[in-house]
């Protein structure tokens, strides 16, 4: 993908190992500074956020262009991008570590794991989460994925504590039965431990975080389970949004090519249309 522009703002993939450790260092910073995961000691001497999967993926990138000189880039907003035929090349997706992924996987191999999101506190602004999503629909278009999916985190490992925003996930965003992932048996946390008449909606919205937020905006579903992540401090869900159903408002507000992109995703509309009647 070619790189776009939005005032002092840059969204590119790396490009360099000097960028990729810029965005692992914004990692590190968010997930170990912020939110309390637990560092191994090569981790905290580096101060990186860094595992195998980093050297084989792609990374979305938001580099902030006054800041940043040729040696060092001022990387403020980061995605981990993985496509299957990728994946499948290597050591899998970061995520079966956690879910059953063979439904979603079985339905298309044009999949695309989505982690390690994180954005700069200076930088944590709705506009630099469009410049993201605008990256990843880009990013998408060009590879004709099909699916995105991907683990999407509460803070803290307390379940009782999220026990509203689980249930209201599971009642009124659960994933199909074709494309629904599981968390593992040993890993599972039930998340239907409210019964639908008494989950207050508006509620469940105001606790849930705004990255699960967005991708509900963006016709996301629920994997069926939660997991707890104790190394991360977190409780994850599987997310998973079926491009096809990315609204026209979203295709004109974040593709350069929308004419074109309408088209692709009209095909892919019928394509699914025709798969779910068959």
């Amino acid at each position: 993908m070619k790189p776009f522009y939005v005032n002092n703002l840059e969204i590119r993939l790396a490009e360099t190992e000097r960028e990729i450790a810029a965005s692992q260092a914004l990692r590190y910073t968010v997930f170990y500074g912020e939110m309390g995961a637990k560092s191994k000691p090569r981790t905290a001497m580096s101060e990186l956020d860094f595992d195998p999967y980093d050297e084989f993926c792609d990374h979305l990138l938001v580099i902030d262009r006054d800041r940043s000189t040729a040696h060092n880039p001022c990387v403020v907003g980061t995605y981990r991008l993985l496509r299957g035929e990728v994946a499948d090349e290597y050591a899998g997706f970061y995520s079966e570590g956690e879910y059953d992924l063979q439904a979603l996987i079985a339905r298309s191999p044009q999949v695309l794991e989505l982690g390690r999101s994180c954005i700069d506190a200076t930088y944590r602004s709705r506009g630099t989460m469009q410049l993201l999503w605008r990256g990843i629909a880009e990013y998408v278009f060009e590879h004709s994925i099909k699916y995105l999916f991907g683990c999407a985190s509460f803070p803290g490992i307390d379940p009782a504590a999220i026990r509203l925003p689980l249930a209201y996930l599971y009642h009124h965003h659960l994933a199909p039965k074709a494309i629904r992932t599981h968390a593992l048996n040993e890993r599972h946390v039930e998340m239907n431990t409210l019964s639908v008449d008494r989950i207050d909606a508006a509620q469940a919205l105001r606790e849930l975080p705004p990255l699960i937020k967005g991708y509900l905006r963006v016709g996301g579903v629920v994997g069926d389970g939660a997991v707890i992540d104790y190394d991360f401090n977190t409780i994850d869900v599987n997310i998973i949004v079926e491009t096809a159903n990315v609204t026209a408002k979203y295709l004109n507000h974040y593709s350069r090519d929308s004419e074109s992109a309408a088209r692709y995703y009209a095909a892919a509309e019928r394509e699914s249309a025709q798969g779910v009647a068959a």
